[in-house]
């Protein structure tokens, strides 16, 4: 007797971030090809992330719906997976021989079967398998254990007794092509849309005094080390950022065409540039519920779950302000930076440094040597005024001016 097959449904995650795109990247299998339940079976990738979709289930890959760079939407029905159907055999009335033992199977690559991805990335990087340490089931290289090679520097190396590949030939006519990653077209699309066609964008423009809270992080410095936290002037900024906020609560807003949704709880989004990906913007939750060290040690984990490749949908999602710290880079004044729809603002902080200001009033004035930096609120104009973005600066600057007194 036999039972009859059943059939799997295989489906985008349906939890997605509000205007966020999804696009599938590559089936990892092939139609007639065996999976195995919770092996990796789809790559998707958003303007925000990379995750790969596994398969609910073990039989063979029998229908794929939506192809490679297809759009999908959250929980949309993207193939079928057939389970092998169990059939139970009448014992034989006579013995029959085992069969020969199959011939060995030839040993996996280092790290274990590598996925279409990890392959991948390791062409894009120049590396090989032998030069990453898998951090998968039974030593399997994973995406973000090539990412961590290829940031740490790690370089091919030729095999023992060969002389080095040559460099690669320059294309005709001194140009060369570097085709767009999904990630990077997503990127470009969302800017464009963000600017063009859904929000008007202004931008405004304030010098902050940090001398007070390199102060007070000079203070503390002990006891956020004590604590396992590395205090970093972004906490500082996110804990300005919920005062200035409170001040004017449109800053943490959405526009829409009825009306205008005001967010209560504070998901401050950290712009966070990823080598070889682009710019990702992980979420830290309830700013306004946070201490600094809270604050700190929050910011902290995401920044190294970025860096590292591992965020996961939910950490990009549902942020309602974003903090862009260009100056980290070198960046003096950085304006308009394009908002992270549907939110209503972005805030840039430019580079820290030494500015002679001068100091009193007749013949008391002075010039000094403060540590300062410039710091921009661009804007949704049709969801603030400029009275209200420059009350916004003015509390987010007092903030950090004033800080410990």
């Amino acid at each position: 007797m036999s039972s009859a097959p059943t059939t799997l449904e295989v489906r985008a995650p349906a939890e997605q971030t509000e205007g966020t795109r999804s696009q599938l990247l590559r089936w990892l299998k092939q139609p007639g090809e065996a999976v195995s339940e919770n092996e990796p079976l789809i790559e998707i990738e958003t303007d925000k992330v990379t995750v790969e979709v596994a398969a609910p289930g073990s039989g063979v890959l029998s229908e794929i719906l939506k192809h490679e760079q297809d759009e999908i939407a959250p929980g949309e029905l993207l193939g079928r997976i057939t389970s092998a159907a169990a059939e139970r055999v009448p014992a034989p009335a006579a013995q029959v021989p085992a069969p020969a033992a199959p011939p060995p199977t030839p040993a996996a690559p280092a790290g274990g079967q590598l996925s279409p991805a990890v392959r991948r990335l390791l062409r894009e990087h120049g590396l090989q398998s032998t030069q990453v340490r898998g951090s998968g089931p039974a030593g399997r290289i994973m995406v973000e254990d090539v990412l961590q090679a290829a940031a740490a520097g790690a370089r091919p190396a030729p095999a023992a007794g060969l002389p080095a590949p040559p460099p690669p030939a320059p294309a005709a006519n001194g140009v060369r092509r570097v085709p767009h990653t999904a990630v990077r077209r997503r990127i470009a699309e969302h800017m464009v849309q963000s600017l063009l066609h859904s929000a008007p964008h202004v931008t405004t423009v304030f010098e902050a005094d940090l001398a007070a809270v390199l102060a007070d992080r000079a203070r503390r410095k002990a006891a956020a080390a004590q604590a396992g936290v590395a205090l970093t002037l972004t906490a500082y900024f996110v804990q300005a950022t919920v005062a200035a906020i409170r001040a004017v609560p449109e800053a943490n807003s959405r526009w829409t065409e009825e009306a205008l949704e005001l967010y209560e709880p504070i998901h401050v989004g950290i712009a966070t540039a990823v080598e070889g990906t682009g710019l990702v913007v992980p979420v830290l939750r309830d700013a306004q519920a946070r201490d600094l060290i809270e604050t700190a040690r929050g910011l902290e984990e995401l920044v190294r779950r970025a860096r590292e490749g591992k965020l996961t949908p939910a950490d990009v999602r549902g942020g309602t302000f974003t903090i862009s710290n260009h100056g980290v880079s070198g960046s003096l004044l950085a304006a308009p930076i394009i908002i992270n729809q549907p939110q209503a603002a972005i805030l840039g902080i430019g580079k820290l440094e030494q500015r002679a200001v001068v100091l009193g009033e007749g013949t008391a004035v002075q010039i000094v040597a403060r540590p300062r930096c410039y710091v921009t609120l661009t804007l949704d104009h049709r969801v603030m005024d400029g009275h209200q973005a420059n009350r916004f600066m003015q509390t987010f600057v007092d903030t950090l001016t004033g800080w410990g007194s």
